[in-house]
């Protein structure tokens, strides 16, 4: 790929999963205003509705967009999913009922899960083939940058949460028309049809199921539904959980900055060492690391510096650990099949998504978050260092795995 094509892929991927970072931290920022203020009637199970169903349809998203984007390109679905998310975000904020603020959630979902599978994979296919683990975690900066976006504007706005939703879809609007302009193919399978230079490999599905994938895809499954359950339970619900752990809420939008910012560190060091280490021990340790931070933030910290380092380093292994998980599918999958095995990596993982968010509320509504979350997030942790422990080293350096399909 052309240096100027490569550079617009990793600007406009990049920016495509700003979307999901800002979005979930919105909602989580929100939260406390909204139930402050009991809009549209909300209380703690209306928000935990609200953040769970939008998690169903970015799950949903994710796991339609795999073989659609295997089939057709990266580059026409991007475009739709992000343009379907902008236009249900704007909407958001006027929605009268819970049961409509949940649908507008539901709609705006679908157009986000398939931002990040595709954007992901479209960035590894226009990476060099050494380089595939840290061209996940440079994508994911972005979230990061997205949500520390949406932390500052949630202090700049204070309890004109509105603002936080047309910021987000006003941004992604802005932005469909320069990727309809900018944005190159990268599937190679969909540009050598393009260009009569080779038949389209048939997308089985099946085959993320069969030998030599099997032990793959479920551990990477396992592994990423542990990885999302940590990074949307603690991004949804922790200006809350600090809150009930007797911070104050303005501490608490700054705790949940702090954490993204880690995060942004983490990511920037991660897929280096990764891609120079191995993916598998690398995730590993990120993923016992963190398991040992959830459980230290479970003891209340009374020096607000200290507090705030342990949440900055905390940040760094989380969040990274779990997007570590889509460094190995690059490696793994063979190229016909990558952005399905993406995607379904991708959508499982965001059962995680959901669980984590539904749980720590549930945990939120019984007075219990504090410091029980942090335990269910240590656990989390470690059942993910488990799922990684199966996965077979991924093998660097190759066009294609080693492996292939039976049948």
């Amino acid at each position: 790929m052309q240096t100027q094509n490569r550079k617009w892929v990793v600007i406009l991927c990049w920016l495509t999963v700003v979307f999901e970072g800002f979005d979930l931290v919105a909602l989580g920022a929100s939260i406390p205003t909204l139930l402050d203020t009991q809009h549209a009637g909300i209380n703690a199970a209306g928000a935990t509705f609200v953040a769970t169903i939008s998690l169903v349809g970015v799950g949903i998203g994710a796991a339609l967009i795999g073989p659609i984007s295997d089939r057709f390109g990266r580059r026409l679905p991007l475009i739709i999913c992000v343009l379907l998310f902008s236009i249900f975000t704007l909407l958001f904020p006027l929605m009268p009922t819970v049961a409509t603020m949940g649908l507008l959630r539901l709609l705006a979902g679908l157009g986000l899960g398939g931002c990040m599978p595709i954007a992901i994979t479209a960035m590894q296919e226009a990476s060099s083939s050494e380089r595939k683990a840290h061209s996940s975690t440079l994508t994911m900066t972005g979230y990061h940058v997205g949500a520390v976006a949406a932390s500052v504007v949630a202090l700049l706005v204070g309890a004109n949460w509105q603002w936080l939703f047309y910021a987000g879809g006003i941004l992604g609007l802005l932005a469909v028309p320069l990727m309809w302009a900018k944005l190159p193919e990268t599937s190679p399978v969909v540009k050598a049809v393009k260009a009569d230079k080779a038949a389209a490999p048939k997308v089985r599905v099946g085959d993320l199921l069969r030998k030599p994938y099997l032990r793959i895809t479920l551990g990477l499954w396992v592994a990423a539904f542990m990885g999302l359950l940590l990074v949307y339970g603690l991004n949804t619900w922790l200006p809350q959980l600090m809150r009930q752990a007797g911070y104050n809420v303005a501490d608490s939008l700054v705790l949940l900055l702090v954490l993204n910012v880690g995060a942004i560190a983490g990511l920037l060091t991660g897929g280096r060492v990764a891609d120079r280490r191995g993916v598998k021990g690398t995730t590993m340790f990120w993923f016992a690391s963190a398991a040992v931070l959830l459980v230290i933030l479970s003891i209340r910290m009374e020096n607000q510096l200290v507090l705030n380092g342990v949440v900055l380093v905390t940040g760094f292994f989380v969040f990274c650990a779990q997007v570590l998980v889509y460094g190995f599918v690059g490696y793994l999958y063979p190229r016909h099949i990558v952005a399905s095995g993406m995607g379904f990596v991708s959508a499982v993982g965001r059962l995680g998504a959901i669980t984590g968010p539904w749980l720590t509320g549930t945990l939120v509504a019984a007075d219990l978050a504090y410091p029980f979350s942090f335990y269910v997030f240590a656990a989390a942790a470690v059942l993910g260092l488990v799922a990684v422990s199966v996965v077979p080293k991924a093998k660097r350096g190759a066009d294609e795995p080693v492996a292939a399909p039976a049948g």
